[in-house]
Order: structure tokens, then sequence, then C-alpha cells
């Protein structure tokens, strides 16, 4: 097994297609079919299923791909730490993030360090928390910025702030006059809640829970795979919403939504800053992951309203 059978193998599983990786490796689909051959005669097994207009990983394939891809971010990790040697540090460093984090704050973290390490390209990449650690695990990410803590043993996840959790409505929704409100207030609404491909009922069933024990059985939730279109339709009083605080500061600032007050459905989301725990962090990629550390302070909740905002965190295990 050598670095391009294990490339070709780990391309072909990403495009899902020989003829794709093909293209990207600039191969010709004969070459990378007998890469593939050999590699399967070496493990004993088949490790993609030819089907029409792609291929799709064996159960073979699936297990063995967690593992090419770290062989080839470590090998990727051992070219960096070359180059920072021979050039001082100088390179690329990619943060992954959830874009609902790319706050003002995060910002001017960011060009303090472009300042400070002008000679070191920072690639910014937005996905869903889960894709922020497939990135961050397949080395395409140096570091990553998601909601909730990681699980995996190969990632050091440090949860640096915990983001706030609003509810929201449109100006003009009744109880959002600045007074505390009881659940059973909110009987009858509608609840737009945030839905994605990758874990369609996450949120939806977290919010279930929370309004269960909150007293309200059997609301109307509405799953919008969209955080955009989930802020328009609360904003046009299609529903109420539950919605992280860094997602919609702009909205509150422009008064286009309002926080209803319902303390028994306070609580927060933990954001985690992850990076491989056997990675090559260079003397730059050190001080960004310091920077956003730094961060905490300015992003946690009020110091009167975090203790019991933290007693009612989302957790995910």
């Amino acid at each position: 097994m050598d670095i391009n059978q294990i490339r070709t193998f780990v391309t072909i599983a990403e495009a899902r297609s020989f003829s794709g990786a093909g293209t990207t490796l600039h191969r010709s689909q004969p070459a990378i079919s007998r890469r593939i051959e050999l590699l399967e005669q070496e493990v004993g097994i088949a490790l993609f299923e030819r089907l029409r207009g792609g291929v799709a990983l064996t159960d073979a394939g699936a297990a063995l791909l967690p593992y090419a891809a770290s062989v080839l971010a470590a090998m990727k990790d051992g070219l960096t730490a070359v180059q920072a040697v021979r050039t001082g540090d100088a390179g690329q460093i990619s943060l992954a993030l959830v874009g609902t984090l790319a706050s003002d704050a995060l910002t001017k973290v960011l060009r303090k360090f472009q300042r400070k390490h002008s000679a070191v390209r920072l690639d910014i990449q937005t996905a869903t928390s889960q894709e922020v650690e497939e990135l961050v695990l397949r080395g395409e990410a140096t570091l990553g910025l998601r909601y909730t803590g990681s699980q995996n043993s190969d990632l050091v996840s440090q949860v640096v702030w915990e983001d706030r959790l609003l509810l929201v409505a449109r100006p003009d929704h009744p109880l959002a006059d600045g007074r505390n409100h009881r659940p059973i207030e909110l009987t009858g609404e509608r609840w737009v809640a945030f839905t994605s491909r990758r874990s369609p009922e996450a949120f939806v069933k977290f919010l279930e829970r929370k309004l269960l024990m909150a007293g309200l059985d059997q609301p109307e939730i509405v799953p919008i795979d969209g955080l955009t279109a989930q802020k328009r339709l609360v904003e046009a009083g299609f529903g109420i919403a539950l919605l992280a605080e860094s997602n919609i500061r702009e909205e509150l600032r422009a008064g286009s939504l309002r926080i209803i007050e319902v303390p028994a459905l306070r609580a927060t989301i933990p954001v985690a800053l992850v990076h491989r725990r056997k990675a090559y962090l260079g003397e730059a990629a050190r001080y960004l992951l310091a920077m956003i550390s730094a961060l905490a302070p300015l992003a946690k909740p009020n110091r009167r309203s975090s203790g019991a905002n933290r007693k009612s965190a989302l957790r995910t295990r």
C-alpha cells in the first residue's frame, strides 16, 4: 500500500466516481482503476461497489476511509512542519467554522492575525458542526469552530464559550414586551426549528424535550432547512423560534426580531474549538488558537443570566 493508492482511494470516496477522482488527481481512469485494483488485492476485499453512474463504499471501504484520511492528514502535517522550519512559519492555515459563529469579534481577531502573520495565508470555510469536525480530521482544516464539543478521541476539543439560545418573534408579537412570561402563555404558538440533511432531527428533538419540560405538550414545530430562512419566517410572523444569540445579533440591533422573555426556556449551547490531537501546529496556528480562545469573555452571556442558562445547556453525547 503506497501513498498514491491511499490518496486515490480517499479521492474516489469523496467524489463517488472513478472519473471524478481522475479529474481531481490528473490521472486517466484506467490508471485510477489500476491503483484501486492493486489496493483491493492487497487488503483482500472489495472497497467499492460499482453502481450505475458512480460508486459507493463497501463496508470494508467505509471501515478503511477514516484511517486512510488520517494518513493523508499526517503527511500534510509533516510537510507543514518542514515548511515552517524552512520558511519561518509561512504557509497556509485553514479555519473551518459554522457560519453563524462568524461574529464581529471573530472578524477582528482574524484581521489582527493577518496583520501579525502577513506571510501566512488564512483560508476560511463554513460548514455544519459535523462537517467542521470531518474537515479537521481529514487535515483539510487546521482549526475548527463548531457548536458543542467533539467526543472523537483523535481531536482536542475545547469549549471556548457558551452561546445563549433566545426565544424570538416578530417585533409586534404581544409577548415581546420585555416582561417575563410563563410557558403556558405560548400555548398554540407555531415553532420554527432548524434542521439539516446531516442531522435532520437533532434540534427538533431538543426543542420538543425543552418544551415538554416546560409543560408545553405536542407543540406545532415546523422544521426549516436553513438558518436564514428560519429568521425570515419568524420576522414575517410565521412562528417563533429559539435561536443562538450569535446568529441574530444583527436582527436584534435592527429591531426586526424581538426577544420573548420566558425564564423556563433559557438555555445555552457550547461553542468548541477543535484541532487534531497529533497535528503539527506552528507558531502562527498556536497564536490563532490562543486568540480565538481569548474571545470567551466577549462572547459569554452576562453573569446575571449565565448561571440559570448553564443548568439547561444543550449538550450532545
